[in-house]
Formats: structure tokens, sequence, C-alpha cells
């Protein structure tokens, strides 16, 4: 059993489920993700879909039928995340503590207090991510740095970067914290860090190959959540965590430790005594085998994890979702447990879930990660909530409005909410508080949970 005080819930962001067609208070065109979707070389040169994300779910507007149905389904617990270029959208650079509270925008502040109040009254917890990819465009111009590699305004690799994230955090304290339950200062730093200074192809900004710059970034995204957690605990103690997107790994022993230590435990070791709790997204696992010629010293082995071919059996013979993620909840299983020895905190899975628009593998998803979730529970290790990937489609990045994540499909024509099986499965999964009942679905047509490869 999960227990009475585990707590399910889901995650949402500002930029993928804010904006909507319908509504165009809720385009927000200061960001630097704005900027780069509608870049007319990004879209020739495929690097970014041609969608644009005020076509997207209208979670602006709409937040209140989202809610309803996220407590509908019996949900504890939602994470949203506040656009820190809708609270300042003009530089902060000369500006003190003080006067950041004369420039900010209070609408924006004002509809953020309405959207957390509307998730309180309805029951749940919230859980507030100040950072998820999205900068203002004054602190980050991508189409400058990858045109002309002029980084006057180039974001986590700009010193000054620290600094403002330090007002930024300030400011929303001071203002929302009365009615935030968690804090979490950024969403996956280290995909930030990394894709959009070493893997080009992920069509991150600002798609320039200077891995040098990846330390660069991942130093001040650091020192940004230092500072912000400071920030944040000078007026609550409400906890203050970070969510890092991690995998496990498996392969060749040498390269498997050797990616460890570098993408799943630097980053967090040198946060780890400003962490009241730690977030942990997992989609699936990674295989390395060593590779001399590598700065890395390994590389990735295609056909498994997360470099699967769209919708076709992954190497180990396990489906693959619409993006080619293998489906390996026994990598769940072995992160949690190894993240939960290594770090005395309380662990959340903030992110879990699976692009599949025809809901045709999102239940053996859910089932086969909750599984592994549910024996942890029962191993006693100290994980307090389960938070899926998401509870509508949205707008997936670089990737636009092609990649349905959502327990809720949304009809992007019209925002239309149509929940998919999978909703009502969840659901059915809270209601129980357990999903031993579900488990025979792990065997056909997909044998999905092998307990022969989980760790000791």
């Amino acid at each position: 059993m999960f227990g009475k005080d585990f707590e399910f819930g889901v995650s949402l962001s500002g930029f993928q489920f804010e904006m909507g067609r319908a509504c165009p208070e809720s385009v927000d065109r200061g960001s630097d993700w704005y900027l780069w979707t509608h870049d007319k070389l990004n879209i020739e040169n495929g690097i970014v879909s041609g969608d644009y994300p005020e076509d997207g779910p209208n979670y602006w507007e709409n937040y209140g039928e989202y809610h309803r149905l996220a407590a509908f389904s019996g949900m504890k617990i939602v994470r949203i995340g506040l656009e820190w270029s809708r609270i300042l959208p003009s530089p902060t650079f000369d500006i003190n503590d003080v006067e950041i509270g004369e420039i900010c925008d209070r609408s924006a502040l004002m509809h953020y207090r309405k959207v957390i109040e509307d998730i309180k009254e309805r029951g749940m917890k919230v859980v507030v991510n100040l950072n998820h990819f999205t900068l203002p465009v004054w602190l980050h111009d991508p189409i400058k740095v990858n045109r002309s590699f002029d980084f006057t305004s180039g974001g986590w690799v700009d010193p000054r970067s620290v600094e403002q994230f330090r007002k930024f955090a300030a400011l929303c304290g001071r203002e929302l914290g009365d009615l935030v339950d968690m804090w979490s200062t950024q969403n996956e730093p280290n995909v930030v860090a990394m894709l959009g200074y070493r893997n080009r192809a992920s069509g991150f900004p600002p798609s320039i190959i200077r891995p040098e710059l990846v330390e660069v970034a991942r130093n001040n995204l650091i020192e940004a959540h230092l500072a912000a957690y400071d920030e944040l605990k000078k007026t609550s103690d409400l906890p203050v965590g970070l969510i890092y997107a991690f995998s496990w790994i498996d392969g060749e022993e040498t390269a498997v430790n050797l990616a460890m230590k570098k993408t799943q435990f630097e980053f967090v070791d040198r946060i780890s005594k400003k962490l009241d709790f730690l977030g942990c997204n997992y989609y699936s696992r990674m295989v390395v085998e060593s590779d001399p010629s590598s700065d890395n010293g390994y590389r990735t082995l295609r056909g498994y994890g997360q470099s699967c071919e769209p919708n076709s059996p992954s190497g180990y013979g396990r489906p693959t979702g619409d993006f080619g993620w293998e489906i390996y909840p026994e990598g769940l299983y072995n992160i949690l447990k190894t993240i939960c020895r290594r770090y005395d905190v309380p662990v959340y899975v903030m992110e879990n879930g699976i692009a599949d628009m025809a809901d045709r593998y999102r239940p053996y998803y859910l089932i086969s990660h909750l599984k592994a979730l549910e024996k942890l529970l029962e191993e006693g290790y100290n994980i307090k909530g389960y938070l899926h990937w998401s509870l509508t489609d949205n707008y997936e990045w670089s990737s636009g409005l092609g990649k349905r994540f959502g327990l809720i499909g949304v009809d992007f024509s019209d925002g239309k909410l149509t929940p998919r099986p999978s909703f009502y499965l969840f659901k059915e999964i809270i209601g129980q508080g357990t999903v031993k009942n579900f488990e025979k679905m792990l065997v056909t047509p997909y044998s999905i949970f092998d307990t022969d490869l989980l760790i000791e």
C-alpha cells in the first residue's frame, strides 16, 4: 500500500501550459523560448517544430478546470511553474531588492496568487517551481548567441545570472510565500546546461556546440540554487528543494561508474547541504559503453533508454512511446533506491510519464512504474509523493504540440479537454491506494517488470 500520507498528483510548467489561442492575455512574448520557437531560420532548419506556444493548452485562463479534474481524480498535490519573464519583463541588473517590487508586473503576480489559491481551495498542496528552462529575453537572447556568439545576454553562462535569479526568488518568496507549500528553485538544471551547449540535435537554445560552457552554465545554476535557497529561507521555513533529471544507467561497469558520477551525482552533491527535499524526474534509462575517444570516456548506445526508434521495440524488447523512450520501470526503482541512500532528504517523483497520443502504452507505463514505487515504500524508503507528467497534453519544447504526455487529451484548436482511459486508471489506483490489483497487466502482451533487474 502507498499509505494515507502518500501524495499523488501532477506536475505542470508555465511556458508549456499557460498560453492558448483563445486567450490573447495568456501570451508571454518576453522569454527566450518564445523568441526561439518563432525564429524563421530555426523553423526552416528543423531546429524547432514550427508549432507556436500561443496555440497551447491555455492553462492561464482555464486553470480552474484543470484543478477540478485533478481534485476529481483524488490527487493531493499539484506542481506549477512561475514564468520569470512575466513577473519581471524588464532588466533587473541595476535594480535592488526594494526597487524590484516597484518594477515587477503586479498583474502577473496576482494571477499566480489566484492559481495557487484555487489549487488550495480544492484541498490540494502546491509545489511552486521558480525556473523550468525559460529565461527572460533580457537575460538570454539565444538568437544573438547562436548567430553571432554575442553573449551580452548570455543566459546561464552570464555571471550576472546568479544575482538576477536571487532577486527573482526573493521577490517570489515575499509575494507568494504565504500560499506556497513547497518551493523548488529549478527543474532539470542538468538538461539546461547539457542540451543548450553540447547537444544541438535537441533544439534547445542557444543550440551551440561549446562543451566548455556546459560547466560554466552548470556552475552558475548551482550558485543560483544556493542563493535562492537562502533568500526563500529568509521569509519562511517552507521546504525548499530542487528537481533533477535522473536516469538509471546500465552497461559496461567502467562506463557506468563514470556516467553515474558525472550525470547523476555531481550536481546534487554540491547542493546537498541546502536541500530540504529532492525531486526526481525519471522517464527511462541510459545504456553506455567505454569510449576513450570521447571527452566523457563513454558513449550512449542507441536502441535503449531514450535512444530508441519511436513506437518500436527497444534492443531489450520493451515497447517505446512516441518519443522513442523505452519503458523501463526497473530504472525508477534503482535510481530512487540509490538517491534515497545517498541523500538524507525526502524524495518526490516530480515527473514520470510517456509521450503516447493513442494512450496505448501509458497504462502499462503507469502500472509498472507505480509498482516499482510501491515496492520501495514497502521496503521503507523515504519517498513522499508521485507527480505524473502530466495532467494534460502540453507544448513540448522544440517538438511543439506533437508529443502528447497528458492523462487528458487537449484539442489545441479549441482547448477542449478529453480524459484518456489512463486518467481513469490513475484515479482508480489513487482510490485503491495500491497498484497490486493491476499488476497482471504487466505480463501480457508486454512483459515489463523484471525483479532480476532490480539492485540489492
